[in-house]
């Protein structure tokens, strides 16, 4: 046995004492052994608290980075994204990694091997070793801090077209381990290298499937070693929560292309829903996402030693934000709320009823519509009138079949009364819709961001089109087209009938003839324009969990979005109730019966118990929503780490 030098000086100062049996830290140095409890027998274990854990990024791709076991999960992941220079870390977590119940058993050798197919070529090399290994967090006395860049100095670091960083790498990352390795490639999109590699993903089959994905968030309050996660375990690094604080291009290029993975890979998996014509359109802005960041890439190595003014981009960037954008020439009547009105066909759904859509004079106010049965009558009193505050509010639209119905869910005593409008073209969708979700937030047409909303889904709209006379495409540019790793294999079971090549050349004429409403996008607005896009699907943002509600004799499903708790039918999906957060007055947890318990104005009371989850992870979803809601546009804020706690540990 080789033993070293008597004059090399082994440095211990990264490590700390670990109590398997009660699954705690010692950290506490000034404290005595007695003072925690142990006694004699006690096995105490004296080990490292820096670990090597591999990292699924959103990208699926996968990194090896040392991080502190000893540290709470929100700390680990806020020093992780201060290293690869992600703002708001809040909005993310980790997930352990989900089981596919349909498949057996597998063999360590074959995880391994599903594993390695996905690992990065070299990805961030640590400075000064030869491996392939990011240290994350900080250690006393070396270079493995978070790069100075991540935080005050708002100067752009990234070019607003492409994503490509403005400086050297050097000045981009600082001192980080980024900047020794490869760091473009975490903002460069990775395409989906083959169909087979897709088929062989878990895909949730039903809504149960996808709360049972969410069995595997890890507790932010707590250490890996306290929650049982190993050396060299696979984790997966997740936006946890769908409210994106501030996403700006100039300083976001890997938030923004790891969201965009994100998002893409949900609608590849289908773990969200989306109609055939949505899929094609998100299908061509990934054709074309993937044509510029080859391009991107090859004009970042041949330009790689172009210096940037940081002062005239510094100048540039208070210039612009000074100015504030254009502003329309004809300001309104700022005291006055707008309204809507024109005639919509309105539809109240019933059992054993054959009744169509009707035609009424319908008047949108403040959050009410009201509608009579002609324009004549508009001064009397309405046929039907509805308050859309805390409704849910879901589009079905169909722009081939020039279909554009809105779905609302209007909450009464008992539910939910379900009550449909149906507009006659794009612009009077956009219209009511906008003014709908507003409503259903409790704002008017008033607020400033109905304009921006309205544009939004004409926008969406408009990417769906298809062209009547599509331009001849040369047959060359077709070749780099590989249709089954654009779109879910969902809509490649609907040709299954059909010979390959046929279904191969069907699906790239559509993706072609859909790529022409995206072509003149830059790199980095076709990834927002898919993240948008991603924002409008109706099921976006909804984290699903099986729950038993105090007085149901079923499993339901509990939905938790960043602004209400949905109660739904755990088959259909379908929203049985909503509560908004706007009205939540205070929510608590019976730790011994795993009960949560939230209160609403008007004394309004919902308990449930969660069936395949602790409670905790729930509570810890409604807290942190909670918390994300606080945010607000100062530069020299910093994380309010205890707040979060104080609103999601409970008991901490």
């Amino acid at each position: 046995m080789l033993t070293p030098p008597s004059d090399v000086k082994k440095d211990w100062s990264d490590h700390a004492l670990w109590w398997e049996k009660k699954k705690t830290w010692l950290l506490k140095t000034h404290w005595t052994l007695d003072k925690y409890g142990i006694q004699a027998d006690a096995k105490l274990q004296f080990t490292p608290q820096h670990k090597l854990l591999r990292l699924q990024l959103p990208n699926m791709k996968y990194v090896k980075v040392k991080v502190n076991f000893s540290d709470r999960v929100f700390k680990a992941v806020s020093d992780i994204c201060k290293t690869f220079n992600i703002r708001h870390p809040e909005e993310l977590s980790l997930l352990r990694k989900p089981r596919d119940p349909s498949k057996k058993k597998k063999k360590k050798l074959d995880d391994q091997c599903e594993d390695d197919a996905f690992e990065l070529e070299g990805p961030l090399i640590t400075p000064g070793s030869g491996t392939d290994i990011l240290y994350i967090g900080p250690v006393k006395g070396n270079i493995y801090s978070s790069p100075g860049l991540y935080s005050k100095t708002m100067t752009p670091t990234y070019d607003a077209h492409d994503g490509s960083p403005l400086s050297p790498t050097s000045a981009w990352f600082g001192d980080s381990a980024l900047s020794e390795g490869n760091p473009g490639i975490l903002a460069v999109s990775q395409p989906v290298t083959s169909p087979e590699s897709l088929a062989k993903m878990y895909k949730p089959q039903a809504l149960l499937d996808k709360a049972k994905i969410n069995q595997g968030w890890l507790d932010s309050s707590r250490s890996l070693m306290e929650q049982e996660v190993k050396e060299n375990e696979a984790l997966l690094l997740r936006f946890k929560y769908y409210s994106f604080f501030d996403l700006n291009p100039k300083y976001d290029a890997i938030r923004i292309n790891q969201l965009y993975e994100q998002s893409k890979w949900a609608i590849l998996l289908e773990e969200i829903e989306c109609t055939e014509e949505e899929m094609m359109m998100f299908a061509a802005l990934q054709y074309h996402i993937n044509k510029l960041s080859i391009m991107s890439s090859e004009n970042h190595l041949n330009n790689s030693d172009k210096e940037v003014d940081e002062v005239d981009a510094a100048l540039s960037d208070l210039e612009i934000t000074l100015e504030g954008g254009k502003t329309s020439t004809i300001l309104g009547d700022i005291t006055s709320i707008p309204e809507l009105a024109d005639y919509i066909k309105v539809f109240k759904p019933k059992k054993l009823t054959l009744k169509g859509y009707k035609p009424y004079w319908c008047t949108f106010k403040d959050t009410s519509i009201s509608c009579y049965k002609s324009k004549e009558e508009s001064n009397g009193t309405p046929a039907h009138q509805m308050n859309l505050r805390g409704c849910e509010v879901t589009p079905d639209v169909n722009i081939s079949g020039q279909k554009f119905n809105i779905k609302l869910l209007i909450p009464v005593a008992e539910g939910m009364n379900e009550i449909w409008l149906r507009c006659d073209n794009e612009t009077q969708y956009a219209s009511w819709m906008a003014a709908c979700r507003l409503a259903s937030k409790g704002k008017t047409m008033a607020d400033s961001s109905y304009g921006m909303e309205v544009q939004n889904i004409l926008s969406f709209l408009k990417m769906q089109h298809l062209n009547p006379d599509p331009q001849l495409i040369p047959e060359q540019i077709t070749t780099d087209i590989n249709p089954e790793c654009l779109v879910s294999p969902r809509y490649l079971k609907k040709y299954k009938n059909k010979q390959p090549g046929y279904v191969r050349d069907l699906i790239t004429a559509r993706i072609l003839e859909a790529h022409q409403n995206v072509a003149q996008m830059s790199l980095i607005e076709a990834k927002m324009r898919f993240i948008q896009a991603w924002q409008s699907l109706p099921e976006f943002g909804i984290t699903h969990f099986i729950a038993r509600f105090q007085g149901g004799k079923k499993e339901e499903l509990i939905g938790i979005a960043y602004n209400r708790l949905i109660r739904m039918d755990a088959s259909t999906g379908d929203a049985v109730k909503t509560w908004r957060f706007s009205n939540m007055k205070q929510w608590n947890v019976n730790w011994e019966i795993k009960m949560v318990t939230v209160e609403f104005a008007d004394d309004v009371r919902v308990s449930f118990i969660c069936t395949e989850v602790d409670c905790k992870v729930v509570h810890e979803f409604i807290g942190g929503y909670i918390f994300l809601s606080t945010r607000a546009k100062d530069q020299n804020e910093s994380l309010d780490e205890e707040m979060f706690y104080k609103l999601t540990s409970g008991w901490v």
